[in-house]
């Protein structure tokens, strides 16, 4: 039956920047998007904490052990020297954060990611991570202690019934594939992660032109904000009867 489809849109990186935070609780207010998981580590997080607070948007944490960026560089909340490069800031790949972090160094620094949202009022719902597993054994250990669970895991990824990303497509691909998508969404919740932003300057200042993150820093995330934004995708997910959720209530009723 179309009514057993939920459908959890998320956005990630909520608290990295200005323009992510703007975006994001614009994608949650006027558009599809039902939960967003959150950097603690990063410049912008206690905008986030406070718009969070007055909203009442679900929240996860995104467990971060990397910084991708030429231009907006972030660091650990915790010491361990495992964790950064000679800048003194998170590693740019996933490849080089796991060729130095060691589990001690990531739990306490997961875990002081979590301690700030608490820190903050909010209270959280699910943990996962940003853009890779940089220490694997970590987020399990982490989502034991908190008591959330961890999205991504072996165990909790397979609630799913799928996980998509519509980030890093093309922009005049990105709307009829959605569409595409939602016509052909089974019985079960599904989740599709996006990277919302508004359209400010900061985010063409991120990164320099040419590089592997260039696309991501501003392109991916407007295609993506047009779409969750988009009047015709949230009409094609009321025509299915797709039930909009976040992970608070997905796998309830």
């Amino acid at each position: 039956m179309a009514g057993d489809i939920r459908l959890i849109v998320q956005g990630d990186d909520f608290g990295m920047c200005h323009a992510v935070n703007v975006g994001t609780m614009q994608a949650f207010q006027e558009g599809i998007l039902t939960q967003v998981s959150t950097m603690a580590a990063c410049p912008w997080f206690t905008e986030a904490a406070a718009l969070a607070r007055e909203s009442g948007i679900p929240l996860g944490v995104h467990q971060t052990l990397t910084c991708e960026w030429d231009f907006l560089r972030w660091r650990p909340l915790t010491d361990g020297p495992s964790l950064v490069g000679a800048d003194g800031t998170f590693f740019r790949t996933i490849a080089e954060a796991r060729a130095s972090v060691t589990h001690a160094d990531a739990v306490r620094e997961l875990s002081a990611q979590v301690a700030r949202f608490a820190a903050e009022g909010l209270a959280v719902d699910y943990l996962d991570v940003h853009m890779g597993e940089s220490a694997p054994e970590a987020y399990a250990e982490i989502s034991n202690a908190v008591g959330k669970p961890y999205i991504y895991g072996p165990v909790e990824s397979r609630r799913f019934a799928s996980i998509e990303t519509l980030s890093d497509r093309e922009a005049a691909a990105k709307k009829p594939w959605v569409l595409a998508y939602i016509a052909g969404l089974t019985p079960g919740v599904h989740l599709l992660v996006t990277h919302c932003a508004a359209a400010e300057p900061e985010l063409a200042a991120l990164t320099a032109p040419g590089t592997e993150t260039y696309r991501w820093a501003e392109e991916y995330r407007l295609g993506d904000q047009d779409i969750v934004t988009d009047p015709e995708i949230r009409k094609a997910i009321e025509e299915r009867d797709i039930e909009l959720v976040s992970v608070r209530n997905a796998f309830t009723g």
